[in-house]
C-alpha cells in the first residue's frame, strides 16, 4: 500500500505557502490575494441577495472551529484561515464585509458557486466580478502607500485559486449530450477567460501565482446522487472533464511562464490528492467516502442544514462532511516529504 504522499502534499501546499507570505525583501509581511470559490469562500456569499441554499449561514456549518455558522462552507476552517493562523495573521474577512477594511495583508474574493464563466451560476461572483473587486483593492492600496510602494507590494505578493469545477457543473447539466468536441471547445473556453484574469492580475503588477486544480468531479457524492451511482464507482464524464481541464490549466502556465517575464507559478495536485483518499480511504483514517456526513439523499449530498437532513454520529470517518470540502486535514508529515515540496514552492520567491 502506498503512503499517503499526496494528501500530505495538499498540507505541504500550506505550509509552504506561508513561507511565501511570511516576509518580503524588505521584512514586511508579503500579502495574499485570494480567488475562487467554496474551497476558500470565507463568507462572500452572505452580502448577496441570494437564495439560502447558496450561504452557509446555518447549523453545522462552523460547528468544529468557530461555533456558529460563517459562511464557510465546511465544519471548521478553510485552506486560507490555516494560512493566516500560522503566519500569525487576522483571518482574511469576506471582501464584501460591510466596514473599513485594511489591504495590505491581502484579500479574499473567492465565493461559493463562483466560475470562471459568467454563465456558470449567475447571480453569483465570477471570475471576472472577483477581478474588478481586486482591482478596487490594488487602486486603494496604490493611494494608501503612493504609487511606486504600491506597485511593488503587488509584484511581492502571492495570488492563491481554486476555480473550474462549478464551470463543469455547469455545463454538464446543460448540456448533457454534447460530443467530445464541445466539451473541449468549452474547456478552452474556460481556460483561455482564466488566462485574460492572471494576464490582467500580471499587468497589475502579479508575479507569483499558486494553483489548485480541480478535484474528481465525478467522484463527489453529489455527482454520484445526481446520476444514481452508488458505491467505488464515480461519474466518468465528469471526472475526464476535470482531468482535461487541469492539463489544460497547466499547459497555460508554462505557456505564460515562458511569455510573461519575471511570471511563476506552481499547482497543487487536488484531483490525483482526493482521488487517492476517496479511493482508498482507510489508508487516511476516514471509513466513508462515497456518502457525505451531512445532507440528504442517496448520498447524503443536498443541501446540508436545510430540512430535511441528516448530521452523521462519527464525522471524523468520512472524507465529505458537507459536500465538497475535506472532512479533515492532517498537521504534520515526513521531513524528507517536506523539503521535497518545500523546494518547489520556494522556487515561486527565489
Amino acid at each position: 500500500m502506498s503512503s499517503p504522499r499526496f494528501l500530505l502534499g495538499f498540507l505541504l501546499f500550506i505550509a509552504c505557502l506561508l513561507n511565501l507570505i511570511s516576509v518580503n525583501s524588505d521584512g514586511k509581511q508579503t500579502a495574499l490575494f485570494v480567488f475562487g470559490d467554496s474551497v476558500y469562500d470565507p463568507g462572500n456569499n452572505n452580502y448577496l441577495n441570494i437564495s439560502i441554499q447558496d450561504k452557509a449561514v446555518y447549523w453545522p456549518y462552523g460547528e468544529t472551529f468557530f461555533g456558529f455558522p460563517t459562511g464557510r462552507f465546511c465544519d471548521g476552517r478553510i485552506i486560507p484561515d490555516f494560512i493566516a493562523m500560522d503566519a500569525k495573521l487576522p483571518l482574511w474577512k469576506p471582501y464584501l464585509e460591510p466596514g473599513s477594511q485594511q489591504f495590505t495583508n491581502g484579500a479574499n474574493f473567492a465565493a461559493s458557486g463562483a466560475g470562471v464563466l459568467p454563465e456558470t451560476n449567475p447571480g453569483l461572483i465570477n471570475l471576472r466580478l472577483q477581478l474588478s473587486f481586486f482591482k478596487k483593492v490594488a487602486s486603494q492600496l496604490r493611494q494608501e502607500l503612493g504609487e511606486e510602494e504600491g506597485k511593488k507590494m503587488l509584484m511581492e505578493a502571492l495570488y492563491l485559486f481554486s476555480i473550474g469545477g462549478n464551470d463543469i457543473t455547469y455545463f454538464a447539466g446543460n448540456y448533457p449530450n454534447a460530443t467530445e468536441s464541445e466539451q473541449e471547445q468549452f474547456l478552452q473556453v474556460v481556460i483561455g477567460n482564466l488566462t485574460e484574469v492572471i494576464k490582467e492580475i500580471y499587468e497589475m503588477g502579479g508575479r507569483k501565482l499558486a494553483f489548485q486544480n480541480v478535484g474528481p468531479m465525478g467522484c463527489l457524492p453529489l455527482a454520484k446522487q445526481v446520476n444514481g451511482i452508488s458505491g467505488d464507482e464515480c461519474v466518468e464524464s465528469l471526472s475526464e472533464m476535470a482531468r482535461q481541464l487541469n492539463n489544460a490549466l497547466l499547459k497555460a502556465a508554462q505557456v505564460l511562464e515562458n511569455q510573461l517575464e519575471g511570471f511563476k507559478y506552481s499547482v497543487f495536485d487536488y484531483y490525483t490528492s482526493l482521488y487517492d483518499i476517496i479511493k482508498n480511504p482507510s489508508k487516511y483514517g476516514f471509513q466513508v467516502a462515497d456518502v457525505a456526513c451531512c445532507g440528504y439523499g442517496s448520498n447524503n449530498a443536498s443541501h446540508c442544514g436545510i430540512e430535511p437532513y441528516y448530521v452523521c454520529n462519527n464525522p471524523s470517518e468520512y472524507v465529505f462532511l458537507m459536500v465538497p470540502i475535506l472532512a479533515k486535514v492532517p498537521t504534520s508529515c515526513s521531513p524528507s516529504f517536506c523539503g521535497m515540496v518545500n523546494q518547489k514552492l520556494q522556487n515561486l520567491i527565489i
